[in-house]
């Protein structure tokens, strides 16, 4: 998975630990990072979430570390695509998305059935982030 950069090269996607504010470490971010001119973009699909993570932190935030794949369902994606090394492999990367869009509509159905509330709002929330995927497919 890679995308063009400005500087006429291809930009890969990586996994980068972010520093927020000095003292958070936000780590299993996926972003695009040029090889020749060193510039970096957030995968666009995670940027909302992303965002809403640090704006939760605070201004003065205590030292901490998060796994930003916990945060975000396509970062998970992405961590299990890199542990089998398959960061770069496209059709790997949308069987997974698939495959987990299933499991999670799998999931909403028993926690419809069981009227949980909460589940069903974080359900919700994981599916509507595997569907920001416009860059992508």
């Amino acid at each position: 998975m890679q995308k063009p950069c400005p500087c006429g090269d291809l930009m890969p996607i990586k996994l980068r630990t972010l520093i927020y504010s000095r003292t958070v470490e936000i780590d299993n971010v996926p972003i695009y990072s040029c090889p020749s001119c060193r510039r970096s973009e957030v995968f666009p699909e995670v940027k909302p979430d992303l965002t809403g993570l640090i704006g939760k932190l605070g201004a003065e935030p205590d030292k901490q570390t998060y796994l930003f794949n916990e945060w975000n369902e396509w970062a998970d994606l992405l961590v299990e695509a890199y542990h089998d090394r398959k960061l770069t492999d496209f059709e790997a990367i949308r069987d997974r998305t698939e495959n987990r869009i299933n499991e999670l509509l799998d999931l909403y159905t028993v926690a419809k059935a069981a009227a949980d509330e909460a589940w069903i709002a974080d359900l919700h929330k994981r599916l509507a982030q595997l569907s920001r995927r416009s860059s992508l497919f």
